[in-house]
């Protein structure tokens, strides 16, 4: 969304956004055979493959929030998908699971500024933990490049907004931004858990309720602790505001891992989130940088 006056301008900044983005999915899919990590991932165990600066600077950030997270984000624990099958609705044998776990570990990634490898046949990298919101930063850095400054990036439910509002009457106000309840209170008719106000940087959220199952009472979501292969339940859900989409995004991926601890090691961070515990509990932290605007009830 861009605030603006000059329609034809806006058009052609959008159209270089879109094709910025389906650069990086196309680049960096895990899915297209002919991407930079379906090459890397296909040498596992033989050979280093070459790299550019573009994609040995997001394993730099991934490296960060490695040590960051203390092992917690892990872009090599992807491969444990092989066991999940959330459309199925049952978890996976443990020893399918067991015998991913070897895979799993960014201390087998051999890197140099110009080349990286994996150490073991069948070891992957992903970014799909900051894929899509590296493309939304992107896609507000073009936009400010051409001169956007009033624009809000939205891929997915990642947002990165360039700056406050511009049009008149709205000048300068934030951009409002509903966070998705994650257990819809539908006796009230919403499934809105907060509404948040975006003037600039990047607002993310993860939780428990974007892909799962329920199997035997207890609910099995996508988040998956690379120490165990098992999904993680201390969180139902975590948003984040950061100078960047792509930290916001990994903070609230880490913060799901941290599960229990989250809300300890989000206030040491000096971050502005919101929560909600196993138990429903709602928790706003920083909540003058990260204003409220329908806070509803989470009990």
């Amino acid at each position: 969304m861009i605030d603006g006056e000059d329609g034809e301008a806006m058009e052609a900044s959008a159209r270089r956004c879109i094709a910025e983005i389906r650069r990086i999915e196309h680049k960096y899919s895990r899915y297209r055979p002919d991407s930079v990590l379906s090459r890397i991932n296909a040498a596992a165990g033989f050979q280093a493959v070459a790299i550019d600066d573009e994609t040995s600077a997001l394993l730099d950030f991934a490296h960060g929030l490695w040590v960051m997270s203390d092992g917690l984000f892990d872009i090599t624990s992807g491969v444990l998908r092989k066991a999940w099958d959330f459309r199925a609705g049952r978890p996976p044998d443990p020893q399918q699971i067991d015998g991913l776990l070897p895979l799993v570990g960014w201390g087998q990634v051999v890197r140099s500024r110009d080349a990286v490898g994996l150490s073991t046949v069948g070891m992957e990298l992903d970014f799909g933990g900051f894929g899509k919101e590296y493309a939304a930063d992107r896609a507000a850095a073009l936009l400010i490049q051409d001169g956007f400054p009033n624009a809000l990036v939205n891929l997915g439910g990642d947002l990165h907004a360039t700056g406050p509002r511009g049009l008149k009457g709205d000048e300068g106000c934030p951009w409002c931004v509903d966070i998705q309840h994650p257990r819809p209170l539908t006796s009230e008719g919403s499934d809105v858990l907060i509404g948040l106000a975006l003037s600039r940087g990047g607002l993310a959220t993860s939780g428990d309720y974007e892909r799962f199952f329920i199997h035997d009472g207890k609910r099995y979501c996508h988040v998956l602790d690379p120490r165990s292969g098992w999904p993680v339940c201390d969180v139902q859900s975590v948003s984040v505001v950061a100078p960047s989409t792509a930290i916001a995004g990994a903070i609230t991926t880490i913060a799901m891992l941290k599960g229990g601890q989250a809300k300890d090691w989000l206030q040491q961070q000096g971050i502005d989130f919101c929560l909600v515990d196993s138990a429903g509990q709602l928790t706003t932290h920083k909540a003058s940088a990260f204003p409220i605007v329908n806070p509803i009830s989470s009990t």
